[in-house]
């Protein structure tokens, strides 16, 4: 009977086990993301905000990852959504397992972004990764 119950727990063990490996995550995950209004040299967000003033002309996308390969390829999907409108798609290279980063969303020298609201999706292929929302005042 003791035989039994131990033959029955380490099988328990070993399928919670291989239950968990199943659902972790094979694949590079975003553990932190924010829009800013800058990237230090150390790679962190410089005044974390969603809410930009009017003569905004760039946005920073900030995000940190874990269980990457490297080289994994990331798309970064800019969108205006006030007027849905696709801005643009910006493909990127995460150079390490794990780490952080940004993208940027930059308008012409001498024009701003119009007032709005607008989406930064991160996608590794069509799977999205992180979205992130954003809004640009009108000026007053």
């Amino acid at each position: 009977m003791r035989l039994r119950i131990i033959i029955a727990s380490i099988l328990a063990v070993i399928i919670i086990a291989f239950a968990v490996a199943l659902q972790s995550p094979k694949d590079i995950r975003i553990i932190d993301a924010a829009t800013s209004k800058g990237i230090s040299d150390k790679l962190k967000p410089v005044s974390i905000t969603n809410v930009f003033p009017a003569g905004t002309a760039v946005v920073n996308c900030w995000f940190r990852w874990n269980n990457a390969k490297p080289n994994t390829s990331i798309t970064a999907s800019w969108h205006y959504v006030t007027d849905d409108i696709h801005i643009l798609d910006y493909a990127f290279d995460i150079p390490r397992k794990a780490g952080a980063g940004g993208v940027s969303l930059a308008m012409p020298t001498g024009k701003d972004l119009p007032a709005g609201q607008y989406r930064v999706d991160l996608k590794k292929g069509k799977r999205l990764l992180q979205s992130l929302t954003f809004r640009v005042l009108e000026s007053s």
